[in-house]
C-alpha cells in the first residue's frame, strides 16, 4: 500500500514528481480548509507545507499515522517541534535551498544603503543632480556583526568575503565555527565593534522582539540594521525611535512585524504611524519577504526537501 503525502501548500512540481516516482501517493490539498485537513489527516503518512497552516497540537493529535512534516523553506515556527518529537514525527526543512538567495539579497540591500542608490535614483529621475549629498561609504572600512550563524548567516558572511570588511558572528547555540569568512565572538563584542548588524535567527519566544530599545542602546557605535530573518524579531516602534535619534543610521527590512503567518500578506500597514515613518525614510529599504524568493531557490528548496523525504523513507 502506498504511503500518502498531503501537499497543503502549492509547491514546485519537483516535489510531487519525485515523491510519486519514489512510490508515494501524492494528494494536492491546496484548497482544503483547516477543518477539512483535520478531517482527512489520519490517512496521511506525511504532509508538505509552507506557511498556510500551523502544525499544532490539535492537528498532530488528529494525525495518528503521520511520520513526517516537511516545510519548503527554512523557518519552522509554524510547527510545534517538541510535540512532533514526542509523537515520533520527523520534521524536515530545506534551508540549504535559499541560503544563497538570502545572502545575496542582504548584500544587495546593504550596498544600496551605503551608496544611497534608491535616493539618488529617485532624485535623478526627477531632474535633481546631487553628488556631495549622495556620497557613499565603503564596506571595506566596516565591521559587520552577524547574529545567527546557520545557513543564512554563513551565506551572508561568504558573500561579504570579497569586500574586505571585518565579519564577526554570534550564535548562542553554536561554537567552534570560525572559518575563512567570519570570526566567532560573543554578543558583547558585537555590541562594541559592529558598524552593521545583520539578523539571521529563527522566530522563537526567545527571539521575538529581541531587537528592542535596550538591545539597540547596547551598541557602542551608531549602526545599520539588516533584517532578513523574521519581522517580529525587531520591535518596530523601537526601530523607529532609533532611526529618529540616529542610533540606527539606516535599515534594510525584508521582513516586517505586520506580516501574517502565511507571509503572503500583511495586516493593514498604511494606517500605522510607525510604518508610515519607515516608508517615508530615504535611509530605509523595505522588500516584501523576498530575500530567499528567487527563481533558482524555488527549485533548490523543492529538490532538497524531496530528497530528504525520500531518504527518510529508506
Amino acid at each position: 500500500m502506498q504511503k500518502k503525502v498531503l501537499l497543503i501548500d502549492t509547491v514546485h512540481r519537483i516535489i510531487p514528481d519525485k515523491l510519486s516516482t519514489s512510490g508515494f501517493e501524492v494528494i494536492a490539498g491546496y484548497e482544503l480548509s483547516r477543518t477539512e485537513i483535520l478531517d482527512c489527516i489520519p490517512d496521511f503518512y506525511g504532509i508538505v507545507i509552507r506557511s498556510r497552516i500551523n502544525v499544532d497540537k490539535e492537528l498532530i493529535d488528529k494525525a495518528t499515522n503521520l511520520r513526517f512534516v516537511a516545510r519548503v523553506g527554512a523557518g519552522m515556527e509554524s510547527i510545534d517541534l517538541e510535540y512532533c518529537k514526542s509523537k515520533g514525527i520527523e520534521c524536515l526543512n530545506s534551508p540549504e535551498g535559499n541560503r544563497d538567495a538570502v545572502g545575496e539579497h542582504a548584500t544587495g540591500m546593504l550596498l544600496n544603503l551605503m551608496n544611497n542608490l534608491n535616493k539618488a535614483d529617485k532624485e535623478v529621475k526627477n531632474g535633481i543632480w546631487k553628488r556631495e549629498e549622495n556620497r557613499g561609504n565603503e564596506l571595506n572600512t566596516k565591521t559587520v556583526g552577524i547574529i545567527g550563524y546557520g545557513n543564512m548567516g554563513s551565506s551572508f558572511a561568504k558573500k561579504l568575503s570579497g569586500f574586505g570588511c571585518k565579519v564577526i558572528s554570534y550564535d548562542k547555540y553554536k561554537t567552534g565555527y570560525s572559518d575563512g569568512f567570519t570570526t566567532e565572538t560573543d554578543l558583547d563584542s558585537v555590541f562594541s565593534e559592529a558598524d552593521i548588524l545583520s539578523l539571521h535567527v529563527p522566530l522563537t519566544e526567545e527571539t521575538k522582539y529581541m531587537v528592542d530599545s535596550e538591545f539597540i542602546s547596547s551598541f557602542k557605535k551608531n549602526f545599520i540594521l539588516i533584517n532578513t530573518a523574521r519581522g517580529p524579531v525587531v520591535k518596530t516602534t523601537d526601530l523607529v525611535n532609533a532611526l529618529k535619534s540616529g542610533k540606527i543610521t539606516a535599515s534594510a527590512l525584508d521582513v516586517i512585524e505586520y506580516e501574517e503567518t502565511s507571509f503572503e500578506k500583511t495586516a493593514i500597514m498604511t494606517d500605522k504611524e510607525d510604518f508610515r515613518y519607515l516608508a517615508g525614510c530615504d535611509n530605509v529599504i523595505l522588500t516584501p519577504h523576498i530575500a530567499g524568493w528567487t527563481v533558482e531557490s524555488k527549485i533548490k528548496l523543492a529538490d532538497i526537501l524531496a530528497n530528504k523525504i525520500i531518504a527518510l523513507k529508506s
